[in-house]
């Protein structure tokens, strides 16, 4: 088992890497066409920082292992409330300022409905997957008539702040842009042949180690984003990033996976397990960030809470595979 965790750490550190260089040779390339510095930030970023989600997700797909690519999906979204905005919110508490931001929210928590009333019979046909996709255009192009009517908002004077000083020539933005994303490709198939040989190995199934592993590991590049945002006191960039991007994987991660591999038979626990736990960190985010009667605001005891819920379903999971192996040694034994 030795090569596939070199290969699934390897992938990771790849991985993370290569989806920095190309969110940011696609931000430099967006803003020398001139694309207003919101428009980039809701759009191309956010587009960007889930690219690894997606990647990963087709590969698995096209290898036939749509578990892994469903788990990567709903797992990373779970690490982007618990871990991410946990730890970031300890860190610094986030302020909600944004309108943007404050409407993004429910519109998550509708996509997760939405969502799980598709799994609900057990089943995620390629129509289906196409009906999610379609979601995500439309998603992507609220995001574009947001980001051009949203001059005014505390969102845009965050982004103005953060992309004013030109990251790089247009020449080596293009460059780390196409560089970025076969590197993406490259890495992906390498963490996803590591996390297929290490399922195997341990004999659970590709839902769990997507769920964990693999959703922590494409995860990072919101973790570190978060972090270095709130840093800046660019409060409403931590939050969008990873609410944007939990709707860009609930629509388009698990839409590509859906539409390259259909699953007639969805794992059960999905339904009992996973995505209840996606769903009511959902509502606590909604609780806690929306400011029903004022502004928004992730204080520190806040962000504790949600990393301790981030922990519980990690040694919920944790226990499932130690039981899964000790069965499975019994059974050999």
């Amino acid at each position: 088992m030795l090569p596939e965790i070199a290969a699934i750490l390897a992938g990771l550190v790849l991985l993370v890497w290569s989806a920095d260089r190309f969110v940011e040779g696609a931000a430099a390339a967006s803003r020398h066409a001139g694309m207003p510095s919101l428009l980039v930030g809701m759009v191309i970023v956010g587009f960007g920082t889930s690219s690894p989600e997606m990647v990963v997700s087709a590969m698995a797909a096209l290898d036939g292992n749509p578990g892994l690519a469903l788990g990567n999906a709903l797992g990373s979204n779970i690490v982007n409330v618990g871990l991410v905005l946990g730890v970031t919110a300890m860190l610094a508490p986030i302020a909600v300022r944004s309108e943007i931001v404050r409407r993004e929210l429910p519109l998550l928590l509708v996509i997760g409905l939405f969502a799980g009333w598709l799994f609900l019979d057990g089943a995620l046909t390629r129509v289906e997957s196409v009906a999610l996709l379609a979601g995500f255009v439309g998603v992507v192009g609220w995001s574009i008539h947001t980001a051009l009517r949203g001059r005014a908002d505390a969102l845009a004077d965050e982004m103005d702040a953060e992309l004013a000083v030109p990251r790089m020539p247009l020449a080596r933005a293009i460059f780390w842009l196409v560089v970025g994303l076969l590197l993406l490709i490259a890495s992906s198939r390498l963490l996803v042949w590591g996390a297929v040989g290490v399922a195997e190995t341990l004999g659970v199934s590709d839902l769990v180690i997507g769920l964990t592993i693999v959703a922590i590991g494409t995860s990072l590049p919101e973790l570190a984003a978060s972090i270095l945002a709130v840093r800046k006191q660019e409060h409403d960039i931590a939050l969008g990033n990873v609410v944007g991007s939990n709707m860009f994987n609930l629509l388009a991660v698990v839409g590509i996976a859906g539409s390259i591999a259909p699953m007639d038979a969805l794992p059960p626990e999905l339904m009992w397990r996973d995505w209840p736990v996606l769903m009511a960190l959902n509502v606590v985010l909604l609780v806690m960030a929306y400011g029903f009667r004022g502004q928004g605001r992730i204080n520190r005891a806040e962000g504790a809470l949600l990393l301790m819920a981030f922990a519980t379903y990690n040694a919920v999971l944790v226990r499932s595979v130690m039981v899964t192996a000790a069965t499975a040694s019994g059974a050999t034994g």
